[in-house]
Protein backbone atom coordinates (compact mmCIF):
# COMPACT_ATOMS: atom_id res chain seq x y z
CA UNK A 1 0.00 0.00 0.00
CA UNK A 2 1.14 3.66 -1.16
CA UNK A 3 0.14 5.89 1.59
CA UNK A 4 2.38 8.59 0.23
CA UNK A 5 0.84 8.60 -3.40
CA UNK A 6 -2.75 8.13 -2.40
CA UNK A 7 -2.46 11.10 0.07
CA UNK A 8 -0.74 13.33 -2.09
CA UNK A 9 -3.76 12.16 -4.69
CA UNK A 10 -6.43 12.72 -2.64
CA UNK A 11 -5.11 16.46 -1.69
CA UNK A 12 -6.07 17.60 -4.75
CA UNK A 13 -9.63 15.96 -5.35
CA UNK A 14 -11.99 18.08 -6.70
CA UNK A 15 -9.75 20.47 -8.65
CA UNK A 16 -11.46 20.94 -12.43
CA UNK A 17 -10.67 21.96 -15.72
CA UNK A 18 -11.85 26.01 -16.73
CA UNK A 19 -14.29 25.60 -19.72
CA UNK A 20 -12.78 28.16 -22.37
CA UNK A 21 -9.86 30.38 -22.74
CA UNK A 22 -8.78 30.40 -19.27
CA UNK A 23 -6.85 27.47 -17.22
CA UNK A 24 -6.94 26.25 -14.08
CA UNK A 25 -3.29 27.23 -12.85
CA UNK A 26 -3.22 24.21 -10.51
CA UNK A 27 -3.74 21.53 -13.45
CA UNK A 28 -0.47 24.04 -15.83
CA UNK A 29 1.32 23.14 -12.25
CA UNK A 30 1.05 19.72 -12.83
CA UNK A 31 2.71 20.37 -16.35
CA UNK A 32 5.23 23.02 -15.19
CA UNK A 33 6.66 20.58 -12.44
CA UNK A 34 7.17 17.84 -13.81
CA UNK A 35 9.04 19.54 -16.49
CA UNK A 36 6.76 20.11 -19.59
CA UNK A 37 5.56 24.22 -20.07
CA UNK A 38 1.86 23.79 -19.07
CA UNK A 39 1.24 27.49 -20.73
CA UNK A 40 1.68 25.65 -24.21
CA UNK A 41 -0.77 22.24 -23.14
CA UNK A 42 -3.65 24.08 -21.40
CA UNK A 43 -5.79 22.13 -19.07
CA UNK A 44 -7.94 20.53 -21.83
CA UNK A 45 -4.98 18.66 -22.92
CA UNK A 46 -5.06 14.86 -22.00
CA UNK A 47 -3.71 15.54 -18.86
CA UNK A 48 -4.13 12.24 -17.17
CA UNK A 49 -0.29 11.47 -17.44
CA UNK A 50 0.80 14.72 -16.14
CA UNK A 51 -1.21 14.18 -13.05
CA UNK A 52 -0.33 11.06 -11.98
CA UNK A 53 3.43 11.69 -12.90
CA UNK A 54 3.18 15.30 -10.19
CA UNK A 55 1.76 12.67 -7.78
CA UNK A 56 4.41 10.42 -8.09
CA UNK A 57 7.09 13.28 -8.23
CA UNK A 58 5.98 14.55 -5.04
CA UNK A 59 5.34 11.14 -3.38
CA UNK A 60 9.01 10.32 -3.99
CA UNK A 61 8.34 6.95 -6.04
CA UNK A 62 9.36 6.43 -10.05
CA UNK A 63 7.16 7.96 -12.68
CA UNK A 64 6.98 7.36 -16.20
CA UNK A 65 8.07 11.35 -17.17
CA UNK A 66 5.92 11.19 -20.40
CA UNK A 67 2.31 12.37 -20.97
CA UNK A 68 0.80 9.17 -22.67
CA UNK A 69 -0.95 6.99 -20.31
CA UNK A 70 0.55 4.06 -21.35
CA UNK A 71 4.19 4.83 -21.05
CA UNK A 72 3.22 3.68 -17.70
CA UNK A 73 3.64 -0.02 -18.77
CA UNK A 74 7.24 0.16 -19.56
CA UNK A 75 8.05 1.65 -15.29
CA UNK A 76 7.50 -0.10 -12.00
CA UNK A 77 6.87 -3.65 -11.17
CA UNK A 78 3.45 -5.44 -12.83
CA UNK A 79 0.97 -6.48 -10.04
CA UNK A 80 -1.36 -9.37 -10.34
CA UNK A 81 -3.36 -8.06 -6.82
CA UNK A 82 -3.46 -4.53 -6.54
CA UNK A 83 -3.25 -2.02 -3.52
CA UNK A 84 -4.24 1.40 -2.82
CA UNK A 85 -2.19 3.91 -4.64
CA UNK A 86 -1.21 1.17 -7.19
CA UNK A 87 -0.99 2.69 -10.63
CA UNK A 88 -3.65 1.56 -13.29
CA UNK A 89 -3.08 1.85 -17.20
CA UNK A 90 -5.99 1.33 -19.24
CA UNK A 91 -6.97 0.98 -22.81
CA UNK A 92 -9.35 4.17 -24.99
CA UNK A 93 -10.96 2.86 -28.00
CA UNK A 94 -8.92 -0.29 -28.46
CA UNK A 95 -6.56 -2.41 -26.61
CA UNK A 96 -4.12 -1.76 -29.92
CA UNK A 97 -4.64 1.86 -29.67
CA UNK A 98 -1.89 4.17 -28.09
CA UNK A 99 -4.50 5.85 -26.16
CA UNK A 100 -5.17 4.95 -22.26
CA UNK A 101 -6.10 6.14 -19.18
CA UNK A 102 -3.85 5.91 -16.06
CA UNK A 103 -4.65 6.45 -12.31
CA UNK A 104 -4.32 5.57 -9.02
CA UNK A 105 -5.87 1.90 -7.39
CA UNK A 106 -8.53 2.64 -4.67
CA UNK A 107 -10.62 -0.69 -4.79
CA UNK A 108 -11.93 -3.63 -7.08
CA UNK A 109 -15.63 -5.49 -7.62
CA UNK A 110 -16.09 -8.41 -9.99
CA UNK A 111 -16.66 -5.89 -13.05
CA UNK A 112 -15.08 -2.54 -12.12
CA UNK A 113 -11.80 -1.51 -10.50
CA UNK A 114 -12.30 2.06 -9.12
CA UNK A 115 -9.53 4.51 -9.04
CA UNK A 116 -8.26 8.39 -8.09
CA UNK A 117 -6.89 10.03 -11.16
CA UNK A 118 -6.65 13.41 -13.07
CA UNK A 119 -8.53 14.42 -16.50
CA UNK A 120 -11.48 11.82 -15.01
CA UNK A 121 -14.41 13.84 -16.43
CA UNK A 122 -12.25 16.88 -16.69
CA UNK A 123 -11.44 16.60 -12.90
CA UNK A 124 -9.56 14.69 -10.10
CA UNK A 125 -11.91 12.42 -8.80
CA UNK A 126 -12.57 8.42 -7.95
CA UNK A 127 -14.53 7.03 -10.97
CA UNK A 128 -15.08 3.46 -11.80
CA UNK A 129 -13.92 1.54 -15.00
CA UNK A 130 -14.81 -1.55 -17.08
CA UNK A 131 -12.44 -4.00 -15.73
CA UNK A 132 -12.29 -5.32 -19.53
CA UNK A 133 -10.25 -1.98 -20.34
CA UNK A 134 -7.65 -3.01 -17.67
CA UNK A 135 -4.46 -3.31 -19.25
CA UNK A 136 -2.10 -3.70 -16.23
CA UNK A 137 -1.76 -2.27 -12.21
CA UNK A 138 1.43 -1.52 -11.56
CA UNK A 139 3.86 -0.71 -8.47
CA UNK A 140 5.97 1.93 -8.50
CA UNK A 141 9.00 1.66 -6.13
CA UNK A 142 10.71 4.50 -4.09
CA UNK A 143 13.39 7.08 -6.06
CA UNK A 144 16.88 7.03 -4.68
Amino acid sequence: MNIAVISVAFSQYGIKEIKGVKDNLEIVKYFDEIGFDGTKLKDETAWCSAFANWVCLKAGVESSKKLNARSWLKIGEKVETPELGDVVVFWRESKQSWKGHVAFFIRETKDFVYVLGGNQSNQVKVSAYPKERLLEYRRMNKTK
